[in-house]
Formats: C-alpha cells, structure tokens, sequence
C-alpha cells in the first residue's frame, strides 16, 4: 500500500483547507491494519471508497458556534480530510472493514488468498 496524490474534479473551493490525516499502517501476516486520526467529522460525513487499486479516505469537520457566541479568531474554517492510497495486488479490497470510534477509522484488509502464507505438507515416501 503506498500513499499517493491525485487531481480530484471536487477539490475544495478556495480558501478552504485539507488536511492530511496522520495514519499508522500495521502489516501482519493476514494483512494490514490502517489508522487514521480524524478529530471532528462525525460518521455521517466520512466517506471511504474503494475502487479497483485505490482507496479513498474523506471527510468533514463541522466547527459549530453556539447561539449568541462569535469566533474571534479562525484559522481553519471548515477543514476536510483527505488521503489516497494504492493498494498493492496481494490485498483484497472486497474484503474492506471499517470501524469509526471517537474520531479514530480502523480499517482491515485481508491480504489476498494467493498472498498469505501458507504452510507445505511434506510427504515421506
């Protein structure tokens, strides 16, 4: 899996921010394990797509001020988050999992069968 960067036709509008969101890959023998820190989007406006070798991690903050308050200082408005990977051919992307739990995104891909190890019976004639 390799990070990379892609043009978007939704890039965001001027004057808007994307972060990268920081992520922790851990490789074991059934696949990886990605992390990915996502302070302040909410399910709802995470959005992960995988298509073919490309993995796809979105997502927006929603900074709300309350009723009868006014921000004085901003330096990000309404950040969005945004990663691309490449997934190598030994993963199995149909076989994605997700898991979102205060603000962290856990995902696991299975390495595919014809990747992962495999013991060797030897026979005695």
């Amino acid at each position: 899996m390799t990070d990379k960067t892609v043009a978007s036709n939704n890039a965001p509008a001027q004057g808007e921010v994307t972060l990268l969101p920081p992520v922790n890959v851990i490789e074991d023998a059934a696949g990886i394990t990605l992390y990915a820190d996502l302070p302040g989007v909410s399910k709802d406006r995470l959005h992960l797509q995988v298509e073919a070798d490309t993995l796809e991690i979105s997502g927006e903050m929603s900074l709300e001020i309350r009723e009868g308050m006014e921000s004085t200082h901003a330096e990000v408005g309404s950040p969005r988050y945004k990663r691309v990977f490449s997934l190598s051919k030994e993963l199995d992307s149909e076989k994605v999992t997700a898991e979102f739990d205060q603000g962290v995104l856990k995902l696991r891909i299975p390495k595919a069968i014809h990747a992962q190890p495999r013991k060797v019976e030897i026979r005695v004639d």
